[in-house]
């Protein structure tokens, strides 16, 4: 299995990354990407992926830090030197994030689109597919990719941690992107503010456009729900898509490693 997305770069892994890693590639992960999410997070994403041949790195500004880019006016510029480096495959998690969160709120949506359409254009610059964080913001994401499809590569990337609308969904498979889920499939019931079911989505999901994700070391899947995820437990939402979609782990595992050398063609 490949985990498309995960955050070893995030403080939570700063005292055992190594041996998470080793973990997980004894257990049958292949590849672990490991996605930054502002300036420093991104760095520090580059930096790990050069460490172990089996980790590679996405970097980008996430829609919570639209507003609180450190570097100022230049932080474009920073960012592309980032992503210039050496097995950077994509440029993400970016997008839009409409839910309120406690210790965040709502970003100025002004903003956010701003800073996400910037970073189309960066990626549209150095030939890099996309990863896109949405989180009930959906309608406006798929606004501004069509409006800049003209920037997107031919497989244009993929989204992250998929929720939204079957109609979302269907606007994002006609695109050309490809599908992630992540641990919160196993989740019984409906995500806040959602009205669609993650399952409902995956069955819809053709499984030569789904990936499979982490997130590490958040949405945790059950049985481990409450612990911090880990890039190991990618095996189990693959076993859970198997059922999903009814069709053997095997299957998963083939198809799934396919897709993400697809969206990712700087992946070795």
């Amino acid at each position: 299995m490949i985990d498309v997305h995960c955050h070893l770069n995030f403080h939570s892994f700063s005292s055992d990354y190594d041996a998470v890693i080793k973990s997980a590639l004894e257990k049958g992960v292949t590849r672990i990407i490991n996605t930054g999410t502002k300036l420093d997070s991104s760095k520090l994403a580059v930096d790990l992926a050069k460490q172990y041949s089996e980790l590679f790195a996405i970097v980008g500004i996430h829609p919570h830090h639209a507003d609180k880019i450190e570097l100022g006016n230049n932080w474009i510029d920073d960012l592309e030197m980032i992503a210039k480096q050496s097995k950077v495959i994509g440029i993400g998690e970016i997008g839009l994030d409409y839910f309120s969160y406690k210790s965040n709120g709502i970003v100025d949506p002004k903003i956010q689109k701003e800073v996400f359409i910037t970073q189309i254009e960066l990626a549209h610059k150095l030939k890099l597919p996309l990863q896109i964080h949405n989180r009930l913001a959906g309608e406006d994401i798929l606004m501004i990719l069509k409006e800049k499809k003209h920037l997107l590569q031919t497989v244009p990337g993929m989204f992250h941690c998929f929720a939204g609308t079957k109609e979302v969904l269907k606007e994002a498979l006609n695109l050309g992107f490809f599908i992630g889920f992540d641990g919160n499939i196993t989740y019984p019931g409906l995500a806040p503010k959602e009205t669609v079911e993650l399952k409902e989505l995956a069955k819809l999901t053709p499984l030569d456009r789904i990936v499979v994700e982490t997130d590490s070391p958040y949405l945790t899947p059950i049985p481990h729900r409450g612990e911090r995820n880990l890039p190991e437990y990618v095996i189990l939402i693959g076993k859970f898509l198997s059922g999903v979609k009814e069709v053997s782990y095997d299957r998963i595992v083939e198809q799934t490693t396919q897709n993400v050398y697809t969206i990712f063609n700087k992946l070795s």
